[in-house]
């Protein structure tokens, strides 16, 4: 009879808990701690906008290298350039 009872939809099987994120606003995504804004990377001079950062040799204007304290690095590429110790 346990045949019978498992067939006819009786026994619910068991389910998988919920995650706890349900519900939430912004559940799943990252927090931004520490991203620049565009602001930070331009300055507007006599009418043009003027970079401020360098640029990656590799990808070209418009990709910023990241300043690190011993180094200059492309978040796209991968491109590395060492700053020179003193």
């Amino acid at each position: 009879m346990a045949k019978d009872a498992k067939a006819a939809g009786a026994a619910p099987a068991e389910k998988k808990p919920e995650s706890k994120d349900k519900g939430k606003a912004g559940a799943g995504k990252k927090a931004a701690a520490g991203a620049s804004a565009k602001k930070d990377h331009y300055v507007v001079q006599g009418g043009k906008l003027e970079r401020k950062g360098r640029n990656c040799p590799k990808c070209g204007p418009g990709v910023f290298l990241a300043e690190h304290k011993d180094r200059n690095s492309c978040g796209k590429c991968g491109y590395t350039e060492f700053k020179n110790k003193k």
